[in-house]
């Protein structure tokens, strides 16, 4: 916790302090040292104001007056002096060691003076000329105010040299001061020493104890200081580092620890004209004063609490800084109490290490006169008073201060309000004023005036107030700045009249005069210390019993205000001095309590309620009647049903059954989530995670402390099969396996991190995912907590998961997972906002996202539960409860709330037991809500023939009530003979489920356990078991509870404890899931909630007084929360009126008031009903009402079940007897309830089910009861709609960075929702990311670290679990490939022949024997399946031999892949990252992105008859394979090798690979695959793609397209690089034939790859025998190096013109691979000869192209001269398409017809895989297969040039039917090519079989004419 100081800690003096402390605690005779926070004072900048006459002193001016001062007549605290040590000096002037300390022996001599201590001179009454020379720390001496010094003191003997006196007794002894009195600093240190001119030491100034030396120049001063410094309450905001929170201003600092009275509300004045030297070092002076308009408030100081309650001795004189206390709270006593209620708004202190604990008071800085706290004030005001200090000054107090709790919270309010925030400094805000203390005072007064008698003030909304206060008046000052002319002076604050201080007492009275004296304005003439002693004087004469607020104040001063608020609201009060205490001290008030038999008196009580006498005798004496058997009416009311049976005979349960394991959508997509941003970080250019380098996944979840959440998880990794998934385990996969990848974060942890740590560093191939999960708790600090030294415990997680080797490692993942991650979301957070995964809505736009067949209730489902219109609420109070409650802790005001809670509620289960057992009396000793609860869970059992029940979840926080719940229930379940009915389990984070052997034997038979030894070690696996769960602990630590939970009771949970985390963390043990087919929703429902069904009845006129009986304020003004109005009527379920009807007699001292019900005047004034009777009611009260009326209703649930009343009640008997009081005060607090102020029904009516309750609660949530404080606070919903708990501080180890935050919104997602706490919160020194930004890590993020955030209990253990799988699939993708895996196509063509080339063994060709083999013209890559096959003379094709033709859109749809292991040779795209290839891709810091040039490159390019200009894109490390000019440095041509160059390492072929919009997932790494040798590699990019390719891959040559080329397909590209090639070929001849290289010699081989080649492989063939086709081959891996080098070495390489490969296919056998080598067609990568190939002509009319445009192909052609619509689209396409899908309208007769094809002249266009072409070329010297006895059923002629002839088509030979298609550029030459060819000799044509291709006529269509062979 620690204080907040206005100011800033210096590291160095933290240091000091801290070792001053330990050693002061180790020589400390106290039970409990200081802790060191509440000593350290921070140097705060002070404007100094001036002081009026007779100005107040504080306490150490007091002190410093001696005997006298403002306690005349008090007699003096003798002081023995201790005998000094024998042999020692004792003479004056001299040190114990005998060395001469006075200042005229010394002045001149040499004195060491430590850093940091002054020289000062002190007075011995002995020696009163002298002064006595000491060294002393300065932090322990005042500044120039006389303020912050540090309390205690630190000095050295400048004598003997002795150092490290802690103590000033001790210091004083030591020097021989001889005092009578006790030894104070104040008193006898006098005097700085300075040196002079001559360096001599000489008495300086006075030193400033807290101005006692300014008093007699207060006058003389008065004016100066007036016009120079401003008064201090008219301050700004704090003075703080820029950029910095200030720290200082929270209100979540200790109360007491920021002071409630402030000594330099008048500071003194200085008139120093120069800088005085203290020991030749610069006085301790505020530089920045100057320099800032704005001032801070005072230090704080330390608190105490005294042993004991009567008046304080002599040296105290109230309460001094200098006081010793038993402790302080500055800091807590141990590591665990400053982290839960840091900053809650209502914050706590560490408790006293005493006996038994005092009460918590906070004593404060003061001046004036001091107030006595009378003695009894707690036993008479029944709660201790909370002094809230205000502005001003704040008095003494003295006397009982044990009874009296003062806090500085709203002190520090204020002041936070009057600091600007920097977010509105734009708007004009130097000029505008914060709020006037006069305003924040009355607007305090309106908010406590409109506050209702059942809230407790919250800062928070104080300060929203304070916010839209601000906001207006600036809003109009803001439009008048902007309209107003410029002037030489800003404009007024404000046109209305700001509330003077003489205004405010009445203008306060005024407004608190409407309230019924719940506000009591006192006015005091001169100081708060009147105002104070006359409310002590009203408490004690119980004038303000109806009081709830004081407000003191007193404007007498000129211009400021001395106030303070003291809440004495017997309601409030206790909350806020209970909320002081933290955890750990909750715990120990509690168990001190219990220890020490204080609640006896409690117990004695309950006993007394009784009529029929104890209860622990009716107890017994029931047990005695009915030993041996079960009671009558208990068994009476048990539902008979047939029971079916199973094989064995034991009855079987229908309803039930084990909910099936999976993963849902939700969880699914959530995983998918997270494992993109994990792909994202890999993906960024940060190189943080490097995925391609892990094989495998390995993982370790952090979970808290928690054995049952042990238990959980480790059952979860078991059954989830991810250690199977991941490869971590073989089948079977045990549970002691599964342990290993939990961690419980226990004493243990830290060996087996360890561990995890050492695995990680010896695996760096392993991905390792550190899953922190519940990751909201314990985030203490193990660097900034001064007690984690000691405590192993105390920052555990800090110490593991942020330790330096997890930050570090490159191969761990850290992911956070909670529910709350609200802490995690500060300025200083490790994780990215870009890193964050939070939960998905379930829907949007009213549309489900998700389909699941089960619905979330959480928390929001909840509070909407309660709104008007719904079925019965979820979300319910106690109204009776609370009353009681509140009754018992006006009798018991010593008592701790949470002692009578859970003895009340204790007490009520015990009696609703008993009640339901057959001791009919004892309903009036419990709730209806505890009645229903407790018939339900045994009832449950018997609506079902296994026995299933229902599951009571019971939460007591508070361990030592926990047990004593547990041992009472166990107690009184025992005497009621109901052990084998339910079962009663005390569930503890440390320790197990302990379950009895009876319900362990149920358990194992439900869920066909056979294992003997097995015990439930889950709360999941109570499911079905009726059962009570007393679950303690502080928190809940991710526990999940069954299905079968029907009642979630947390009326005991800390309710004073208001943090968003906190309230919420409880609210998600009720979380839940039901079937999403059982609408939950608004109006009348198919079938009520269970818990309308079973709700006992009322009585008619208690239905009727439940309808109007509203409470409102009546003549005890005690009006109720108005939130409620809206709401269903049941909030308060049966809202029995416990305490509104209770009659009896009075318990104690007041006057007897009868309890029957309500006043008249209290009905009258209540709100008519709204409407109709059953209006506005659920079905469930409908059906109540209609019963209690006498109509006989069955529950719609349960048919053939008439009510039962019991005539043997009556409704007068259904009172309890509690304390009196007012009767609305005690009277229900439902405003708007169904019963709000009956009694509930005397006669019960249980309508059973007929159903197992555990099928019910599949349909339905569990009931939530809870505090009505929380309750309301849930309920109660800002503008936007967003419930108050959500604008909470969201945890106790943050604050608030300004109190100027806008609020919260409804609308926000939970990603704006973490963006609103990054900016607006920072942890606590205290947090473990406190220290982040003082690392230097304000805007950088751990890389590696992610934050899933999700509700309670919807999954994401499983969500996590399954990420894990799917992250380990994608690191086995991200090793393995997709390959096209497809069987060559026409293999059956192929010709069969007996003679065979060349042996399968030989490693090249033979030449001359490869020239006589034929070539094989059909395709045979799979990719052409949808093409026309070539017909060859040998073809013997039948119809059947070709497949089915594809539909378009699955040409690619439907290719075969197969997956493979990447090997070590493959080519990569830009995601592999590796430390081998960094320098080869361009992210080696030699070689960085900037560092290429641009060259252009012109050359002529024949087809297109210009000169065409390339640019290349050159990377300065591949510079060296081009030729530049000398000088000039223009490329001149590409180095090429010769063919007779031998070289290992180097490749011989450049590669160039055309690739267009793969700039990611191009294979373009091809290091690994070149296997590290040196090669030659161009991308050819298009223009308008180079800036992204050249961003991609910046190592990589580029060969960049003209922009001509931008439309054109990849055969432009080949072609061109052909072109190019031959030309730089032609250019390196010229250059090297200078060298004496012969032209033959250089290599004119290049490369042609497609950019999707992954990997190669060669064969290993085994043969049988010599020349034996008979033969076996296996695959292996080989680099893309190895088949470059053997192809480059391959003899008479230069006389092939082009070489590829075949495509690899895991369906190749060996009798499709007759030869080693053929001559075919070659695909994908080829090796081009180009100098061989030169004359090879590039045809630009064909366009080959995968896409299509939206219109079906038969739309492609059309008509000459018609208005069908044209297509945006080359005529070259369209007409290809056509005839692809469509030829069979040219050609009907070739369908199919493969003994027949289609003679295709010059040029192959495909014509769909249905029909054969047959290819000749009209070439002169061209070789073309024979064609004399074949038959052609049709004739393509496309584009004929002058070598087609009418002789060379008479050659061939066409079926009578067979068609012809001509197809030309225009109309004309189709006319001139039919007369030209002599076509109409041989074929007819017809006019209108004449058509185009349908494009427009400026893309130049291209014309064909159709016609029949005669």
């Amino acid at each position: 916790m620690g204080n907040s100081y206005a100011g800033q800690l210096k590291s160095t003096r933290f240091e000091e302090v801290l070792h001053n402390s330990i050693e002061a605690s180790l020589r400390s005779n106290t039970l409990v040292p200081r802790p060191i926070f509440s000593q350290l004072y921070l140097e705060a900048e002070q404007q100094l104001a001036s002081l009026e006459g007779g100005g107040r002193v504080d306490n150490e001016e007091e002190e410093d007056e001696g005997e006298g001062g403002l306690e005349p007549s008090s007699p003096s605290n003798a002081y023995q002096l201790p005998p000094p040590p024998e042999g020692c000096c004792t003479t004056d002037g001299f040190c114990q060691a005998g060395k001469d300390l006075r200042l005229v022996s010394i002045s001149k001599e040499p004195i060491e003076v430590p850093a940091g201590f002054l020289l000062v001179g002190a007075k011995s009454p002995s020696l009163p000329d002298h002064l006595l020379v000491c060294a002393v720390d300065k932090r322990f001496l005042p500044d120039d105010n006389g303020h912050n010094a540090l309390l205690g003191f630190s000095g050295n003997c400048v004598g003997c040299g002795k150092k490290g006196f802690c103590y000033f007794t001790e210091f004083s002894n030591h020097i021989n001061l001889k005092l009578s009195t006790q030894p104070k600093k104040q008193k006898h240190l006098k005097y700085y020493l300075v040196r002079n001119a001559q360096g001599a030491l000489t008495k300086g100034p006075l030193i400033c104890w807290k101005g006692s030396e300014f008093r007699s120049r207060q006058n003389s001063t008065n004016t100066c200081s007036s016009a120079l410094f401003p008064p201090l309450e008219s301050s700004g905001s704090l003075t703080a580092f820029p950029g910095e929170p200030v720290h200082g201003t929270n209100s979540s600092v200790p109360v007491g620890a920021q002071q409630a009275g402030l000594a330099s509300d008048h500071p003194s004045g200085t008139t120093a004209t120069g800088p005085t030297v203290f020991n030749g070092k610069e006085s301790p002076k505020h530089p920045q004063l100057a320099k800032s308009g704005l001032s801070v408030p005072p230090r704080p100081s330390g608190l105490g609490i005294l042993p004991n309650s009567g008046p304080p001795k002599k040296r105290h004189k109230g309460w001094s800084p200098e006081s010793k206390s038993t402790t302080d709270g500055g800091f807590p006593q141990g590591g665990g109490n400053k982290a839960k209620h840091e900053g809650t708004g209502i914050p706590c202190v560490p408790q006293a290490g005493l006996v038994g604990p005092a009460s918590v008071t906070f004593p404060v800085v003061a001046s004036g006169e001091p107030v006595s706290v009378p003695d009894n004030l707690l036993k008479i005001c029944k709660a201790k008073p909370v002094i809230f200090k205000g502005h001003g000054n704040f008095p003494y107090l003295c006397g009982n201060l044990n009874d009296v709790v003062v806090s500085p919270l709203l002190y520090t309010c204020y002041q936070n309000s009057q600091s600007l925030s920097r977010a509105y400094e734009q708007h004009g805000a130097s000029t505008m004023q914060p709020i006037s203390e006069e305003t924040q005072l009355l607007l305090t007064v309106y908010y406590l005036v409109q506050l209702a008698a059942d809230q407790v003030p919250l800062m928070e909304d104080l300060e929203q107030i304070f916010l839209r206060s601000w906001r207006e008046s600036h809003l109009t000052e803001i439009r008048q700045y902007q309209q107003a002319p410029p002037q030489p002076f800003p404009p007024a604050p404000s046109t209305a009249a700001p509330v003077t201080s003489a205004q405010l007492p009445w203008l306060a009275g005024l407004a608190a005069s409407s309230c019924n004296d719940s506000v009591h304005v006192i006015e005091c003439a001169y100081s708060l210390a009147e105002g104070l002693s006359e409310m002590f004087r009203l408490l004690i004469e119980g004038k303000l019993s109806k009081t709830n607020y004081v407000v003191i104040i007193c404007a007498c001063r000129n211009a400021t205000i001395d106030s303070c608020i003291a809440v004495t609201g017997k309601y409030q009060a206790r909350i806020l001095s209970e909320s002081l205490l933290s955890p750990a001290e909750y715990q120990r008030e509690v168990h001190y309590e219990l220890v020490t038999g204080k609640v006896d008196s409690l117990g004695a009580f309950f006993s007394s309620l009784c009529p029929e006498g104890d209860i622990d005798i009716l107890l017994d004496k029931f047990h005695q009647e009915n030993q041996g058997h079960v009671s009558s009416s208990f068994t009476a009311s048990s539902t008979k049903k047939t029971a079916v049976l199973d094989a064995s005979g034991v009855p079987v349960c229908t309803s039930y059954r084990l909910e099936p394991r999976g993963v849902r959508p939700f969880q699914l997509a959530v995983a998918q989530k997270l494992l993109s941003h994990v792909c994202s970080i890999a993906d960024s250019s940060t190189q943080n995670l490097d995925l391609g380098s892990f094989e495998k996944v390995d993982f370790l979840i952090c979970i808290p402390p928690s054995e049952v959440t042990y238990q959980q998880t480790v059952f979860h990794v078991w059954h989830s099969g991810v250690l199977l998934e991941l490869g971590l385990e073989k089948e079977p996969v045990t549970k002691k396996r599964a342990e290993q990848h939990v961690l419980k974060l226990d004493t243990e942890a830290q060996a087996r991190f360890k561990a995890f740590l050492q695995n990680s560093f010896q695996n760096p191939h392993t991905l390792f995912v550190l899953i922190h999960d519940h990751a909201h708790w314990d985030l203490v600090s193990a660097v900034h907590n001064v007690h984690s030294q000691g405590d192993p415990s105390v920052g555990l997680v800090d110490r593991l998961v942020n330790c330096r080797e997890v930050k570090e490692a490159p191969n761990i993942v850290t992911l956070h997972v909670t529910s709350f991650p609200y802490a995690l979301q500060t300025q200083h957070t490790l994780i990215s906002p870009y890193n964050e995964i939070h939960w998905p809505v379930s829907y949007s736009n009213g549309v489900d996202l998700y389909h699941e067949n089960k619905k979330y209730f959480g928390l929001s489902e909840l509070i909407d539960s309660t709104l008007s219109g719904h079925s019965l609420p979820l979300l319910r109070y106690d109204s009776s409860f609370e009353a009681m409650v509140t009754a018992l802790g006006k009798r018991f005001p010593r008592l701790h709330s949470a002692v009578i809670r859970t003895f009340v509620l204790v007490q009520h289960y015990a009696a609703a037991m008993m009640a339901v057992s057959g001791l009919p009396q004892m309903k009036n000793h419990t709730s209806v809500e505890t009645l229903e609860i407790t018939q339900n869970l045994l009832n449950s059992p018997k609506q079902c023939p296994c026995g299933h029940g229902l599951m009571v979840l019971l939460r007591v926080p508070c361990s030592p009530l926990a047990a004593v719940a547990y041992e009472r229930l166990a107690h009184v379940r025992a005497r009621l003979a109901l052990e084998e009915h339910f079962e009663i389990i005390l569930g503890h984070p440390s320790s197990g489920i302990t379950v009895g052997k009876h319900f362990v034997k149920q358990l194992k038979m439900w869920q066909k356990i056979e294992d003997a030894e097995w015990r439930p070690q889950t709360y999941l696996e109570l499911e079905g078991l009726p059962c009570i769960l007393i679950f303690s602990g502080m928190d809940p630590h991710g526990e999940s509870l069954p299905r079968s939970l029907r009642y979630c009771d947390l009326r005991l949970i800390n309710s004073s404890c208001l943090v968003r985390t906190a309230l919420e963390q409880e609210l998600g043990l009720a979380a839940y899931f039901v079937s999403s087919d059982t609408p939950l929703e608004k109006g009348a429902k198919n079938e009520a909630l269970e818990s309308d069904g079973e709700k006992l009845s009322s009585t008619d006129e208690d239905e009727e007084a439940g309808m109007e009986g509203c409470f409102e304020a009546g003549s005890t003004s005690e009006k109720r929360s108005p939130v409620k109005r809206e709401r269903s009527h049941s909030h308060d379920s049966a809202s029995s009126s416990l305490s509104s009807k209770a009659s009896g007699s009075v318990l104690y001292g007041e006057s007897l008031v009868p309890l029957s019900g309500p006043p008249q005047g209290e009905l009258a004034r209540s709100p008519p009903p709204c409407g109709p009777a059953e209006e506005g009611r659920t079905p469930g009260e409908i059906q109540r009402l209609r019963v209690s009326q006498g109509s006989t209703v069955t529950s719609r649930n349960s048919p053939g079940l008439a009510p039962q009343p019991d005539s043997s009640l009556r409704t007068g008997r259904r009172s309890l007897p509690v304390p009196a009081a007012p009767s609305s005060q005690l009277s229900s607090s439902s405003s708007g309830s169904s019963s709000a102020c009956a009694v509930p029904a005397a006669n019960v009516l249980v309508l059973q089910a007929s159903q197992c309750s555990m099928a019910k609660a599949c349909r339905q949530p569990p009931i939530v009861f809870l505090p009505k404080l929380v309750y309301d606070m849930l309920v109660s919903t800002d503008s936007s709609g967003l419930p108050k708990s959500a604008s909470l501080l969201p945890s106790p180890s943050v604050m608030w960075t300004s109190s100027f935050r806008p609020l919260l919104s409804k609308m926000m997602t939970s990603t704006e929702q973490s963006l609103y706490y990054r900016q607006w919160t920072v942890p606590r020194p205290s947090h473990m990311d406190y220290g982040n930004r003082a690392e230097g890590r304000v805007d950088s993020f751990h890389p590696r670290r992610l934050l899933l955030s999700g509700p309670p209990q919807i999954g994401k253990t499983g969500t996590y679990l399954q990420f894990l799988s799917i992250l380990s699939r994608m690191l086995i993708r991200l090793t393995e490939v997709d390959v096209y895996d497809e069987e060559e196509i026409n293999t059956s063509l192929q010709e069969e022949s007996d003679w065979h080339y060349l042996q399968l063994t030989d490693p090249w060709p033979d030449l001359e024997l490869f020239q006589k083999m034929p070539f094989d013209y059909i395709i045979h890559d799979p990719k052409y399946e949808d093409a026309s096959l070539i017909c060859s003379h040998h073809q013997s094709i039948k119809s059947e031999d070709r497949g089915i033709s594809r539909k378009p859109e699955d040409l690619y749809v439907r290719r075969h892949t197969a997956r493979m292991r990447l090997s070590k040779y493959a080519a990569y795209n830009t995601y592999h990252h590796c430390e081998q290839c960094h320098q080869y891709m361009g992210f080696h810091p030699h070689y960085q992105l900037y560092e290429s040039t641009l060259h252009a490159f012109a050359f002529s390019y024949s087809m297109l008859g210009e000169e065409i200009q390339l640019h290349f894109i050159i990377p300065k490390s591949k510079e060296h394979h081009f030729v530049f000019s000398q000088p000039g440095g223009q490329l001149e041509s590409m180095r090429l090798p010769l063919v007779t160059d031998k070289s290992h390492e180097h490749i011989k072929s450049p590669t160039f690979t055309p690739t267009t919009g793969r700039h990611e997932h191009g294979l373009f790494n091809l290091y690994h695959a070149m296997d590290g040798a040196n090669h030659l590699h161009v991308l050819v990019v298009k223009e308008y793609e180079m800036a992204i390719y050249k961003k991609y891959w910046p190592n990589h040559i580029m060969l960049v397209l003209p922009s001509i080329f931008n439309s054109a397909g990849v055969g432009a590209a080949h072609f061109l690089i052909k072109e190019l090639c031959y030309h730089n070929l032609e250019l390196e001849r010229n250059r090297q034939e200078e060298l004496g290289v012969k032209p033959q010699d250089i290599w004119p081989f290049i490369v042609i790859s497609d950019d999707s080649c992954v990997m190669w492989n060669a064969a290993d063939v085994d043969c049988a025998g010599e020349r034996s086709r008979e033969f076996s081959w296996s695959e292996r891996n080989v680099s893309l190096k190895h088949i470059m080098q053997h192809i480059e070495a391959s003899p008479n390489i230069t006389h092939y013109a082009l070489i590829g490969m075949r495509k690899w296919a895991s369906k190749t056998r060996g009798r499709e691979v007759q030869e080693p080598f053929s001559r075919c067609h070659v695909h994908d990568f080829i090796i081009l000869n180009v100098d061989l190939t030169q004359n090879v002509q590039y045809n630009q009319n064909r366009m080959v192209s995968d896409s299509s445009v939206a219109i079906v192909p038969s739309q492609y052609i059309c008509a000459p001269d018609s208005k069908h619509t044209f297509l945006a689209a080359p005529a070259q396409l369209l007409l290809e398409k056509f005839l692809q899908y469509h030829s069979h309208r040219f050609f009907p007769l070739s369908l199919k017809n493969h003994s027949h094809p289609v003679l295709s002249v010059d040029c192959y266009l495909n014509l769909g895989p249905q029909i054969s072409v047959c290819y000749v070329s009209s070439r002169p010297h061209s070789l073309n297969i024979s064609c004399s006895d074949m038959t052609f059923s049709g004739l393509l002629l496309y584009l004929c040039d002058s070598f087609v002839g009418a002789n060379f088509l008479k050659k061939f030979h066409f079926l009578k039917g067979a068609t012809l298609c001509v197809i030309c550029q225009d109309r004309n030459s189709l006319r001139q090519t039919v007369v030209r060819l002599e076509l109409e000799d041989e074929w007819q044509f017809r006019l209108r079989d004449e058509f185009q291709t349908a494009n427009a006529k400026e893309d130049r269509p291209l014309f064909f004419l159709t016609g029949r062979h005669i």
